[in-house]
């Protein structure tokens, strides 16, 4: 697996690399701040392993990585999916580098 700061997984977005970002925080996360990405939250993403085998390459992130990192090592070992980057610092690092003025959750 690849870590990747947002500032980076940010410039793949504007070079129209071939990414997939998948957001896997929660709903209610998402009702407060989001990046306009696909949401499948982190319970429900192993039911997803086939339609994710199918992507070039696939952008974990969550609040700060951590949930992200944990789902990649999961989906490498039960599903040997290999085409994963993490988002380094998540959405927190993602409004620190791209977007102040996103408004996280407490």
């Amino acid at each position: 697996m690849i870590y990747l700061s947002a500032a980076d997984i940010n410039e793949k977005v504007k070079n129209q690399e071939s990414i997939t970002i998948i957001d896997i925080r929660e709903p209610y996360e998402i009702e407060v701040c989001s990046i306009g990405c696909k949401n499948i939250p982190m319970a429900e993403i192993g039911n997803h392993a086939e339609e994710l085998r199918l992507l070039d390459q696939i952008v974990l992130m969550c609040r700060s990585g951590k949930r992200a990192e944990s789902v990649a090592n999961w989906l490498e070992s039960d599903f040997q999916l290999n085409n994963i980057i993490i988002m380094e610092g998540g959405i927190v690092q993602w409004k620190e580098q791209v977007d102040p003025s996103i408004i996280l959750e407490d």
